[in-house]
C-alpha cells in the first residue's frame, strides 16, 4: 500500500517562498521585542495533562491533543475515563506553559520578567483559512508588574512590529474584564450566569446588537434587563470620555482604579505611538480565555476582517502553581494570520541580498569545478546568495523556476 503524501488534516507543508517570509517575520519580531528588553525563552510542546485541563483555557481545553500513557502505566482494562489513558498533551497556547515555566524558574529570573516566546501550538480545531491544527504563536509577556506600564509596553512593542511589517490604519481595541462584570452586575445578571452572558455578547461583531438581544432573551433573560444592558454598550463612547461616563454609571460596582488605569493606557499609547493605528475603548470586547482578570485587548485589520492579535492581564494563573499570585500580562500576534495576509499581498522580503545561479554542465572536469566553487564562495563573502547547480536539459524552464524564487542573474558553465 502506498504511503499518504498529503499532510494530516489541519497541518500543512511550508514551501520555500513562504518560509522566507516566516523567517523574516521571526527575525523582525526578535529584533523589535529585543529592543524593548524582552528575553527569548522556550518551553516544551508537551505539558502535564493536569495543567492543560485546569479550567484556565476556556474552549481550548476541548481541543487538546492528548498523549497516551506508555508501557506499564497504560492500563486499558481499568480505565474509566479518557483522562485515565493519558498523562500529558500538546500545548494549546504559550501562556499556560509560560506560567508553569515562571513558577519553576522564578528564583533565576529578574523582576519584572519580560518574556518573548515563539513556537508551535496544537488544537484539534476545524481548519479554515489562516487557522490550522498546528500553528505558530508569537507572544510577549511581562510578569511581576502590577501597573499599567506593562499594558502600555505590550501595546507599543506589538504595534511597532506590525508597523515594520507594513501594516497601517489598524485598530487596537482595549477594555477590562472588570467593566464586563460591573455592567452585568449593574443590570442584575446573576454572577453565576456571567460567563453565559459574555459568550453571547462576544458574538456582537458577527450577529450584531439585535442578534445578541434575541439570543439573551431566548436564554431566559428578561427583555427589559437585556435592553438596559445593551444600552450601556451602544451609548458608550469609544474614547477616554466614554470610559469616564460608563464608570460614573457603574459607580461602586466597578473596582476602584479600573477606569483610571485603562484611561492611562489609551492616553499614553496615543501620545507616544510611532505607527498609524487607532486605539479605541470597546466594552463589548470579551476575549474567550477564562484566565483574564483585568485589561484585555485585540488588534483588528481590515485586510483580514478579524483580530490578528490579542491578549490581556492574567494575574491569577501563576498562583495556581505557586500559591501566591503574580501580576502577569501578555500580548500575542496571530502569526499564521499575519503570514496569510502578507502572502495574499505578494509580500517580498526587503533588503534580501542579490541572488545568482551558477549552472554547470554535466561532465565538468574536477579542477574547473573547484575553480567555479571558489568563485561562488568569493561572491558569498560579499553578501550575495549563490546557488551552484547542475544545468538541466530544459535550461529555459530551469531559469524561469529560479527567477520565481528571486534569482536575478545566471552564469552558465560548460565543460568544453
Amino acid at each position: 500500500m502506498a504511503l499518504i503524501k498529503k499532510p494530516t488534516t489541519g497541518m500543512k507543508d511550508i514551501l520555500p517562498e513562504e518560509m522566507e517570509i516566516r523567517d523574516y517575520v521571526i527575525r523582525l519580531a526578535k529584533e523589535t521585542y529585543g529592543s524593548y528588553g524582552f528575553q527569548s525563552i522556550e518551553t516544551p510542546c508537551v505539558e502535564h495533562i493536569e495543567n492543560l485541563c485546569s479550567n484556565q483555557g476556556g474552549e481550548n481545553e476541548k481541543l487538546i491533543f492528548k498523549v497516551m500513557k506508555r508501557g506499564e502505566k497504560l492500563d486499558l482494562e481499568n480505565a474509566k475515563t479518557e483522562n485515565d489513558l493519558c498523562d500529558s498533551g500538546l500545548r494549546y497556547d504559550l501562556t499556560l506553559p509560560l506560567s508553569r515555566y515562571y513558577a519553576n524558574n522564578q528564583a533565576a529570573l529578574i523582576t519584572p520578567f519580560k518574556a518573548f516566546q515563539i513556537g508551535n501550538v496544537f488544537r484539534a480545531d476545524r481548519p479554515q483559512k489562516g487557522r490550522f491544527r498546528q500553528f505558530m504563536q508569537c507572544d510577549i509577556d511581562i510578569l511581576g508588574d502590577p501597573t499599567n506600564l506593562a499594558e502600555i509596553e505590550l501595546v507599543n512593542a506589538t504595534t511597532e512590529l506590525l508597523s515594520k511589517l507594513g501594516f497601517k490604519g489598524f485598530t487596537v481595541r482595549v477594555s477590562d474584564r472588570r467593566f464586563l462584570k460591573a455592567m452585568a452586575d449593574h443590570c442584575g445578571f446573576p454572577a453565576e450566569k456571567h460567563d453565559e452572558v459574555f459568550i453571547i455578547l462576544d458574538k456582537m461583531d458577527k450577529i450584531g446588537e439585535e442578534g445578541v438581544k434575541d439570543e439573551l432573551i431566548r436564554a431566559g433573560y428578561e427583555s427589559s434587563r437585556v435592553e438596559d444592558y445593551l444600552k450601556l454598550f451602544t451609548q458608550t463612547g469609544k474614547d477616554e470620555a466614554g470610559i469616564a461616563s460608563l464608570s460614573e454609571i457603574l459607580g461602586d460596582k466597578l473596582p476602584e482604579g479600573t477606569a483610571e488605569s485603562l484611561t492611562g493606557v489609551i492616553h499614553t499609547v496615543n501620545a507616544v505611538k510611532k505607527a498609524d493605528f487607532n486605539v479605541v475603548f470597546d466594552p463589548t470586547l470579551v476575549r474567550g480565555m477564562s484566565y483574564y482578570t483585568g485589561t484585555i485587548f485585540e488588534i483588528e485589520m481590515a485586510e483580514f476582517g478579524s483580530s490578528v492579535a490579542g491578549g490581556g492581564r492574567y494575574d491569577g494563573m501563576i498562583g495556581r502553581f505557586t500559591g501566591n499570585d503574580v501580576p502577569a500580562c501578555g500580548f500575542s500576534i496571530g502569526f499564521e494570520r499575519i503570514i496569510t495576509i502578507l502572502m495574499d499581498q505578494g509580500f517580498k522580503v526587503p533588503g534580501a541580498g542579490e541572488k545568482e545561479a551558477f549552472l554547470i554542465e554535466k561532465g565538468m572536469p574536477a579542477d574547473r569545478l573547484a575553480e567555479i566553487m571558489k568563485e561562488a564562495d568569493m561572491l558569498r563573502a560579499e553578501g550575495k546568495t549563490v546557488l551552484v547547480a547542475r544545468m538541466a536539459k530544459n535550461k529555459k524552464f530551469q531559469k524561469e523556476s529560479l527567477s520565481s524564487q528571486g534569482y536575478g542573474a545566471f552564469r552558465d558553465f560548460y565543460s568544453k
